[in-house]
């Protein structure tokens, strides 16, 4: 990446692309000021699809999308990469990206985000995973790597169950619940390190992995690891499904500004899942009451809209139904955000950007590096000739291709909260 004195600068490659260089948040800083005028980013999870082998349209392109639609026709468009192209993010990552953070300085463990995410007081020196309870086959082969979705009420029996059964010599061990399969484990004592490896090899058909470290500081912490992995599994053996553990993302919490001392904003999140509450949290929006579904989502977005100048709005289910590789419901998450929009735009907010944080295709039912479609309504945008919002549309969009970590300037700009550059 390019920098002259920390500034953006602009390069040529070989075919004569422009691309942009982010700027620093140092310039930002400066350039940013209050006002009035409020931003809503509107993330629909996964959005990004591929196109089904027997109609040739992605999910996007499949459901019907009026809303959608009509907001594209009056704003400007493009697909945006969470971290660079070709590159698979993980939700973290990408969600940074979208908040201006670059994911690569900013690498934050999904471990530490997962328990922000269920407001877990955490101690300087805890490290945090997030786990999945998973079901093995009787060769030990990972069959579902979620066990079937349980409810999060077994998941919080089986917790309990952990809590009161594993043991290991001078840490505390604590595991906590989160949303179905999902659950948060931390280690709490001297000398630990969060420089591990996941057990969780993501796809299924593998055996679990054995942790890791990747330091010799983090000798100690992986064989503690290893040993509360083998005890779960010991008092998992004669569950029917949630019969073993997956661990990734051990950290501790980062030291990351604030998105009011880079932007100075007053920013607040809607979002129904923990980890996206943590992740809001972690670069300091307030969390706002979420409900249980888009339209209470959106209910909370006009009970508070007074009291804060950006808005973070989460929706999961077009995420959850790409990686269970359901094509038909994922065009259905798709046509239930589109349903809800009218409950938004009678808001008007002054600037309105709508798109993913990373790309799940049916097809590949896990997260891709497929460029995420992207749109951004305002007053002072100037509208391209995009009519429908959707990958292939989108990419003819008046911003092309660019990195997600350009959207925030791109919307500060739109709600004129941005100085002028140099004399």
């Amino acid at each position: 990446m390019l920098r002259v004195n920390g500034v953006a600068c602009q390069t040529v490659s070989s075919n004569g692309r422009i691309a942009n260089i982010m700027i620093g948040f140092e310039h930002l800083k400066k350039l940013s000021h209050t006002s009035p005028s409020r931003i809503v980013l509107l993330v629909i999870d996964g959005l990004g699809g591929l196109p089904h082998p027997e109609t040739a349209t992605t999910e996007l392109e499949s459901a019907r999308g009026t809303n959608l639609n009509q907001i594209a026709r009056k704003s400007i468009c493009g697909l945006i990469d969470p971290v660079s192209p070709g590159i698979t993010p993980g939700s973290a990552p990408g969600h940074l990206a979208l908040f201006g953070y670059d994911p690569i300085k900013y690498n934050v463990g999904r471990g530490i985000v997962e328990a922000l995410g269920i407001d877990l007081e955490l101690k300087p020196k805890d490290i945090a995973a997030r786990g999945n309870f998973c079901t093995l086959d009787t060769e030990g082969i990972i069959a579902d790597r979620r066990a079937g979705r349980i409810s999060t009420e077994k998941n919080a029996k089986l917790c309990r169950l952990l809590n009161e059964k594993i043991a290991i010599a001078a840490v505390e061990i604590l595991v906590r619940p989160v949303k179905e399969h999902r659950f948060v484990l931390i280690l709490r004592g001297e000398g630990l390190s969060p420089e591990l490896t996941d057990s969780d090899p993501q796809q299924i058909g593998l055996a679990p992995k054995k942790i890791q470290a990747l330091s010799p500081q983090a000798q100690r912490t992986m064989e503690i690891v290893n040993e509360c992995i083998a005890q779960a599994r010991n008092c998992l053996k004669n569950e029917p499904s949630a019969n073993m553990v997956l661990m990734r993302g051990f950290s501790q919490h980062p030291d990351i500004p604030s998105m009011t001392e880079i932007y100075k904003l007053r920013p607040a999140a809607i979002a129904i899942y923990p980890m996206y509450r943590g992740l809001a949290r972690l670069v300091g929006m307030q969390i706002l009451p979420a409900g249980n579904n888009i339209r209470d989502q959106l209910e909370s977005l006009h009970r508070h809209y007074r009291d804060y100048d950006f808005f973070f709005i989460h929706f999961k289910n077009t995420d959850s139904r790409g990686e269970d590789g359901n094509f038909e419901a994922k065009v259905q998450a798709i046509e239930e955000v589109d349903s809800a929009l009218p409950g938004l735009l009678t808001l008007n907010p002054d600037v309105l950007v709508i798109t993913g944080d990373h790309s799940t295709p049916a097809s590949l039912a896990m997260h891709s590096w497929h460029p995420v479609p992207f749109m951004l309504l305002s007053r002072w945008c100037l509208p391209d000739r995009v009519s429908e919002f959707s990958e292939r549309a989108c990419l003819e969009g008046g911003l092309g291709r660019f990195p997600a970590t350009e959207i925030m300037p791109l919307a500060m700009a739109n709600a004129l909260k941005m100085d002028k550059f140099g004399a």
